[in-house]
């Protein structure tokens, strides 16, 4: 029978009253989620920043969902009418069409379990629809028994946020990719200008801008192919490990069927994970992607202070090129432009260490069997994993693509170069070269 329609406090928004273990509660009628999700946007709101925030976390937990419902239709664990609902319900969370109904915060106690129940209360409510039958009455499909059925939040939350951070840093992985195609093209197009190298900020010798910006964009792939080798390690999925690497409360050949069956919901190349106690414990799998990332933001942070730097001026700094002006640079100067993008990109830097530092502090709190401090790791890894991809396509398309080189400043300051001195050393000697420096008697 219906619950009956109430008002609630949810905004004076019609409510239905649901019933779990803590006792009864008012859900908004027109939620999918139900009774664990409503008390969890109470007790866990703190950040601001949901679910719906992170749809790469959702569309994973959709395709886990999938690929259980199919082991256990295949090994009798629900019948195939229930399955077929489930499946359909399942596939269009995977699609993120209903991340509107995934209100949580992202960061929770309990290890996701809240998580994983919003999953399970949509889908079991979204089947429900496709029967024709009210939502909030789990008689016929329930979010434990048969959504979350041979599953615990301890492999499916772990699973989940694996197969989000394998599909965000593919995407971030690109964006670092293009800014180095961008900057090898840049420095196609000046050829073999030159420009005056420094070292220590003082004066050194002539070098080629197409040479170094090949440098910058050697070290970005470098970056790139290593935070991708990373990320490929969480490709070894516990699905099927339940609550503590035992599998039990799964029959006996789901996790195989599960996993096949994932590969097949999220297109990755997912398998089960060697060693089931070791992946429901240990995080240090996403410290080797927090630090890979790390690299590539610091590397792109350091192109950026550079641009920043030869930038100076126009007129009392370096100003050897001209970043292209995107924004307005101040409120009480007028025709000020102000290095943005590089700064932009240096910010990010900062956030993505500050992130890194969080990830290790998660993967250090684990206990026993269990390591519940996940969340965190999903708020912040997914968060800057996204903000690097983002930031090396906007400073490609924003800044590096528009860079140019201002010639005349450039040969003014090779007059400075230490290369004839150099020479001059090679030939006579080092001591007889050094009256002739400019810097002699203070270094």
């Amino acid at each position: 029978m219906p619950r009956p329609s109430v008002q609630g406090s949810d905004g004076g928004a019609p409510t239905r009253v649901e019933r779990d273990p803590l006792g009864p509660i008012a859900v908004p009628q027109a939620a999918l989620y139900g009774a664990q999700t409503q008390r969890g946007r109470t007790n866990f709101r703190v950040s601001g920043v949901t679910l719906a925030d992170r749809p790469e976390l959702i569309a994973a937990l959709g395709q886990v969902k999938a690929a259980s419902v199919r082991a256990n239709q295949e090994l009798g664990e629900v019948s195939e009418d229930l399955a077929s609902v489930i499946l359909q319900a399942a596939r269009e969370v995977a699609a993120n069409e209903l991340d509107e109904h995934f209100p949580l915060d992202v960061v929770q106690g309990g290890g996701g379990t809240a998580t994983n129940m919003n999953a399970n209360e949509v889908i079991a409510n979204r089947a429900a629809d496709l029967l024709g039958r009210p939502r909030g009455v789990y008689d016929v499909v329930n979010p434990n028994n048969h959504v979350n059925r041979s599953q615990s939040t301890n492999d499916v939350y772990p699973t989940a946020l694996q197969l989000a951070v394998v599909v965000q840093s593919g995407q971030t992985v690109e964006g670092v990719r293009y800014l180095a195609g961008t900057i090898r093209s840049a420095g196609e197009k000046v050829g073999g200008l030159l420009r005056i190298g420094r070292t220590c900020l003082r004066d050194a010798l002539p070098v080629e801008i197409q040479a170094t910006g090949n440098g910058e964009a050697s070290a970005l792939e470098r970056c790139a192919r290593d935070l991708e080798a990373a990320s490929s390690e969480l490709l070894a999925v516990p699905l099927g490990a339940t609550a503590v690497g035992t599998g039990f409360g799964a029959p006996k050949g789901y996790k195989e069927l599960a996993v096949r069956y994932l590969a097949e919901e999220s297109g990755l190349a997912v398998t089960p994970v060697e060693d089931p106690y070791d992946a429901l414990s240990h995080l240090d799998k996403f410290i080797a992607v927090a630090s890979h990332l790390v690299r590539s933001a610091l590397a792109m942070a350091k192109i950026a202070a550079d641009l920043r730097i030869l930038s100076s001026g126009p007129l009392a700094g370096i100003g050897e090129v001209e970043l292209p002006g995107v924004q307005v640079g101040s409120s009480i100067m007028p025709g000020k432009m102000n290095p943005v993008m590089p700064e932009l990109v240096m910010q990010v830097s900062f956030e993505v260490r500050g992130a890194a530092a969080i990830v290790e502090a998660a993967a250090a709190s684990g206990e026993l069997e269990l390591n519940v401090m996940e969340p965190v790791v999903a708020r912040h890894l997914l968060g800057v994993l996204a903000d690097v991809g983002a930031v090396a396509h906007l400073f490609a398309d924003r800044c590096v693509c528009g860079l140019e080189w201002q010639e005349e400043v450039l040969a003014a300051h090779l007059s400075s170069s230490f290369a004839h001195r150099v020479e001059l050393a090679r030939r006579d000697g080092y001591a007889a070269a050094y009256e002739f420096s400019p810097d002699a008697g203070r270094s």
